[in-house]
């Protein structure tokens, strides 16, 4: 029964796509009426509205042949940017080259995106959010499932565009709009060009295949001005993680190349006299360097939660000023991961990139962040903690971070619009009973409002 649905949610998906391809909105008008007079026409002797119907089907008939006479050859370029972002609209250029010795007019557009139909065992096994409060029917039907998860694989919306009169062998350009619905990568296969008939029912098209995809980074929050708590640290040997600001630029000695020296502090003039590798020496260095800890642990593959976290955690990315400071951006994926971004490491976009590619964690305990969490703590200045829940082996986590002296702010992310759900007050903070202004808790339909009040 479970692949017989599959099979009749497919051909249906694949039916409405196909008249969405081929009729345009008149033609599914015409549509409409040739079965409406179809159903009500069927005794003849009692009704005329026969007659519509014997004159509608001629037209979508003719409709239908004129677009078979429909020859055409095309190649089309795009010209996209680095990144797109989640929910804003991503506008690029195309180059339309008409490949026939005919002129081209009267053509539309749009992208083709990747198929976001699920597989069979992918349809079996998932789990619509909230599908346990359904009544039975739904859920052995699961037709709700199917739409939550057509529009979960559905990367982004697209629309026609008309494309501009083409010569002979000629080209045209014309702009293209999309929006990014989910973050990661997503893929454009190519695109449809197609023409409606003379008389605008239906469309005969040509598909041109062109394979691209874009990175599109988490949605981002405007953040207020959030003054991280924390002091400057000494990291011995620290001008070989930081650029020249600060305290980086007190030159000590030159000694001799040593297997590992970062070829950033060779002396060069050195080296041209005296035909060897000389290395500059600085002093350590005292800089400011801060955590951003992502909870990715969870058991649901997929769950709103996870994708606000991952864009309150962008969002301080994007605002923290880290041309003065570290910035190190840890979470736990196939293992624990930390990347450093600021002070001549890397730029913000490298982080981005990451995190619209990180996944959420369901194979190792919480406890396995820990030691790396507990490595890099005599270094840092601060840690903006971001929380998927507030249970006592992350409570067990922040009471750790603190034993070391590690400043902190804790951000829970629920979808439990409770008391004090805001700020925390009513919350069980637990170890941050004492420093509640830097606990937050926000609900998923307000992070905006919550991040307001940091």
């Amino acid at each position: 029964m479970k692949r017989f649905l599959y099979k009749a949610y497919c051909f249906f998906y694949a039916a409405a796509n196909w008249r969405k391809r081929r009729f345009t909105r008149a033609g599914v008008l015409v549509l409409v009426i040739l079965a409406i007079s179809a159903g009500l026409g069927l005794d003849t002797r009692q009704s005329t509205i026969y007659q519509v119907f014997a004159f509608v089907l001629p037209l979508l008939a003719v409709s239908m042949v004129c677009s078979v006479f429909f020859r055409a050859r095309f190649t089309v370029t795009r010209k996209l940017p680095k990144f797109a972002t989640v929910g804003e609209t991503l506008t690029y250029s195309i180059e339309i080259h008409n490949r026939t010795a005919k002129k081209q007019k009267g053509l539309y557009f749009n992208e083709n995106l990747e198929d976001s139909r699920p597989s069979f065992d992918e349809f079996i096994r998932a789990r619509e959010p909230g599908e346990e409060k359904r009544n039975a029917w739904d859920r052995n039907v699961m037709y709700h499932r199917w739409m939550w998860l057509i529009y979960r694989d559905l990367k982004a919306t697209v629309k026609e565009h008309p494309v501009p009169a083409l010569s002979p062998n000629g080209k045209g350009h014309a702009n293209v709009d999309v929006i990014p619905l989910h973050r990661g990568y997503l893929e454009l296969t190519g695109f449809t060009v197609f023409r409606p008939d003379p008389l605008g029912l239906f469309k005969s098209f040509f598909t041109v295949l062109n394979h691209q995809c874009i990175l599109v980074l988490p949605k981002r929050y405007t953040l207020p001005k959030v003054n991280l708590p924390g002091m400057r640290k000494h990291h011995p040997g620290g001008v070989a993680l930081a650029s020249s600001i600060g305290n980086s630029d007190e030159f000590v000695s030159l000694r001799d190349y040593r297997p590992g020296d970062s070829m950033r502090q060779i002396h060069w003039k050195s080296w041209a006299k005296a035909g060897k590798l000389i290395i500059k020496e600085f002093q350590d260095e005292f800089f400011v360097r801060h955590a951003l800890i992502l909870d990715t642990f969870q058991q649901r593959p997929h769950s709103r939660i996870f994708e606000e976290a991952v864009s309150v955690a962008a969002s301080f990315v994007s605002n923290m000023q880290t041309h003065e400071s570290l910035l190190d951006l840890m979470f736990m994926g196939t293992r624990a991961y930390c990347f450093s971004s600021g002070r001549g490491l890397s730029n913000t976009d490298r982080m981005m990139e990451v995190l619209a590619c990180v996944q959420h964690c369901n194979h190792k305990p919480f406890s396995d962040l820990l030691p790396m969490l507990i490595n890099h703590a005599p270094l840092l200045s601060g840690c903006v903690c971001i929380l998927l829940s507030w249970d006592e082996e992350r409570k067990k986590m922040i009471k750790t971070l603190q034993s070391l002296n590690v400043p902190l702010v804790v951000i829970v992310i629920t979808d439990d619009a409770g008391p004090g759900s805001g700020q925390g007050q009513d919350q069980d903070t637990g170890h941050m009973k004492g420093d509640q202004k830097n606990f937050h808790v926000l609900t998923v339909d307000n992070i905006e409002e919550g991040l307001a009040g940091l």
